[in-house]
């Protein structure tokens, strides 16, 4: 029976093709979204993880509580390695936004003042020249290590090796350029100026840091590091929020949470269009039903019983939204895969997500085609005859 009921509901719908598709549309529209939104939501948290992941394992980060009225200096850096001797090292970042110069090129982008430990404590590298030096900390000196970006605006494949930029009118000699890290955190990490921080402070007229960074020593003592530090700056300041700390797992677990309830929530969303989609389908298989009253009155009166009725118009629609569900999964895996390669991600399709989206799409189908089978399987024979 269930063959039969399976050949006779192909039959239908291959008889009036624009009407299924139409009809599908909806369940196509909604799979579509859900796996598409889902697998981008997925590959985007993959591409945060693993950017977070190559600052380094011990990576901690310490800045100034909002509304705390707390200001950290340069010298900061100092005073907290000798009181934590959970970390290693640790860095100053004074940043501001500046104009850069060379010959008739000009480029706005951020400067970033700090001292050599920076570029290990961040897993940075190097793709030419060097680094900063004690030296150019000690004697202020106008030197300058240039992000890929910077590079590519100003220089436009010249060798930026040994020549002079001016930043807000202060001469620097380019000293190094950075490998690419690409963006994170809502910003261009190569998009940066890198310069000793008490040339920074020339530049940018403040002493005043945006953020410290910090290696622990090892990562499993990093969690005692950061409560170390939370405790010494409440002390300090005499404030109990002086300043937010944080580890690389606090800022993974954190970022993870975010992503991982926006790609809920916007799956979620898409996933309202699945209903709607299957009410398109009740809507159409009620239709059915009422043009094809003679037909199933004739197969009730030559013998068929509910069951084969019922069978036969449920069959019909969970077809119809299980094939619309298979198109929207291939059109929302194509689509995600695309983005996420145009975006420079791996790709985040995600095969759990596609089974998932066809289980309930097949439901739906289901759901929403019982009330038309149930009303057609209790037609009168003797009252579906005397249709026209």
């Amino acid at each position: 029976m269930l063959r039969e009921s399976l050949r006779m509901a192909w039959r239908s719908l291959v008889a009036s093709k624009m009407r299924a598709f139409l009809t599908m549309l909806g369940i196509i529209i909604g799979v579509g979204a859900v796996i598409a939104l889902i697998s981008i939501g997925q590959a985007a948290t993959g591409s945060v993880t693993s950017q977070v992941q190559a600052l380094g394992s011990n990576l901690i980060t310490v800045t100034p509580s909002r509304g705390a009225g707390v200001t950290l200096q340069p010298n900061d850096v100092t005073w907290l390695q000798r009181v934590v001797p959970q970390i290693s090292q640790a860095a100053p970042l004074l940043t501001g936004s500046v104009t850069a110069l060379y010959g008739s090129k000009s480029y706005s982008t951020t400067i970033m003042g700090t001292t050599p430990p920076s570029l290990k404590i961040q897993g940075r590298t190097l793709t030419e020249g060097r680094y900063l030096i004690p030296s150019d900390v000690t004697y202020r000196r106008g030197v300058a290590v240039l992000g890929p970006t910077v590079v590519q605006n100003l220089f436009a494949g010249q060798n930026p090796l040994g020549q002079t930029i001016e930043v807000n009118g202060t001469p620097l000699v380019v000293v190094g350029v950075l490998k690419s890290a690409g963006g994170g955190f809502g910003a261009n990490q190569d998009d940066v100026i890198l310069t000793p921080v008490t040339t920074a402070e020339e530049i940018t007229g403040t002493t005043q840091v945006s953020a410290i960074i910090a290696e622990a020593r090892s990562s499993q003592i990093a969690p005692l590091a950061v409560a170390q530090i939370e405790a010494v700056m409440n002390h300090r300041f005499q404030n109990q929020n002086a300043a937010n700390v944080l580890s690389q797992d606090q800022i993974l677990s954190t970022l993870s949470t975010i992503t991982g309830t926006l790609t809920l929530m916007l799956g979620g969303i898409s996933g309202i269009s699945l209903l709607v989609g299957g009410i398109g389908i009740m809507n159409i298989m009620l239709v059915t039903v009422t043009e094809r009253t003679r037909e199933i009155g004739l197969r009730k009166a030559i013998g068929a019983k509910r069951g084969a009725i019922l069978l036969q118009f449920l069959v019909e629609s969970s077809i119809l939204s299980l094939i619309g569900g298979a198109i929207g999964a291939a059109l929302g895996a194509g689509g995600a895969s695309l983005m996420s390669r145009a975006l420079g991600w791996a790709s985040g399709v995600n095969t759990g997500a596609i089974v998932l989206a066809l289980v309930f799409s097949l439901a739906v189908g289901m759901v929403f085609g019982i009330w038309p089978a149930m009303r057609a399987s209790r037609l009168d024979p003797i009252e579906a005859l005397r249709q026209t």
